[in-house]
């Protein structure tokens, strides 16, 4: 079969691959019928996750079709259409119990990371039954995708671990499809105010059809700090969402809070940053990390059933997988190329 492989730092491949197969009981193979780049697989290539090996086909999120299932796989057969989970659960463990699945012992985030993605004609999936999920009726194919990350990571680690309540006033730096998706999330609790920060003015432009009350340029960081402030009558925000990942972007974070803030970081962070504890402590606020456990899922799937929200409406480009390094350029490039998500197609 044809994957994209990672060749190492800055350097990815279309290689013809082994077809995966059952291993073991609960496992199955799903046939790809639409995946998509995450940021995470940018920071991938820039040598940001060193546990990635080379030869690894990328990929964490898409759809499909049910191949092939082991003797001990219960929820699904074969020729079923599944959402593939950005991570995989063995439902049994000591973190899985606590449904903590980003931490399970034989799971976790592990496709397109420790073993091979979905950025494939085929994926194999371990401990199926709690690593894919049925498509309910009403949900398009492209909000499904949507679901296997994007939605539940920034409303599991942005909104949720920065516990948005209404009322609040909430930043959002990085108006990529994460921090998109805790904008769309985060209206969930009715915050006063929804304040969208990015160098991209299109994203931006974007970010108020989705719910963005206020958006600031940050490419003068002072002078995004200032209208903060005028924004918040010299307070600082409640919540604020890292969704970027760099030193930088952390930075103008810890700056912004309001005494009592939470500032929630989802961005995957390839370098050190500096902490200013010494001005934080006295303020009482809280910072949270964390990797998504997709523990959401089943609740955000009735959420877009119900027409709540329709991440689907994120997508902006649209590639088939023959054309995947061109996907990636577009994706690498997103602000000349006035691109959020990006959706590959099998068919």
């Amino acid at each position: 079969m044809k994957a994209l492989v990672y060749a190492g730092p800055g350097k990815k491949e279309v290689r013809e691959v082994e077809k995966p197969r059952v291993i073991k009981d609960d496992d199955a193979v799903v046939r790809l019928l639409k995946t998509t780049i995450c940021g995470t697989d940018l920071h991938i290539l820039k040598g940001d996750v060193p546990a990635v090996k080379e030869g690894t086909i990328l990929g964490h999120e898409g759809i499909g079709i049910v191949e092939e299932v082991g003797a001990g796989v219960s929820n699904f057969k074969v020729g079923d259409k599944v959402i593939i989970s950005c991570v995989t659960s063995c439902g049994k463990c000591y973190y899985c119990k606590k449904s903590m699945y980003a931490h399970c012992e034989d799971g976790g985030w592990i496709l397109g990371h420790l073993i091979n993605g979905t950025q494939a004609e085929y994926v194999h999936i371990p401990h199926a039954d709690n690593s894919l999920y049925h498509i309910p009726k009403g949900i398009s194919d492209d909000a499904a995708v949507m679901i296997s990350d994007i939605l539940p990571t920034g409303f599991e680690i942005g909104v949720l671990n920065g516990q948005v309540e209404p009322g609040d006033v909430v930043a959002i730096v990085g108006a990529g499809p994460i921090g998109m998706s805790a904008l769309l999330t985060s209206q969930f609790y009715s915050p006063s105010r929804i304040i969208m920060i990015d160098l991209d003015d299109n994203r931006l432009a974007e970010s108020k059809k989705f719910g963005a009350t206020d958006t600031i340029n940050s490419k003068d960081a002072e002078a995004a700090l200032a209208k903060i402030k005028e924004l918040t009558d010299g307070r600082g925000v409640d919540v604020v969402i890292e969704a970027v990942g760099f030193p930088a972007t952390f930075d103008l974070c810890q700056r912004m809070l309001s005494p009592g803030g939470r500032l929630a970081n989802v961005g995957v962070h390839g370098k050190p940053v500096d902490l200013q504890l010494q001005d934080l402590w006295i303020r009482n606020v809280k910072i949270t990390t964390g990797l998504v456990s997709t523990n959401t899922t089943p609740m955000l799937l009735k959420t877009l059933q119900s027409g709540k929200i329709q991440p689907e409406a994120l997508v902006t480009h649209r590639y088939k997988f023959d054309q995947i390094l061109d996907a990636y350029h577009t994706f690498g490039n997103a602000a000349k190329e006035k691109a959020l998500k990006i959706m590959i197609d099998f068919e």
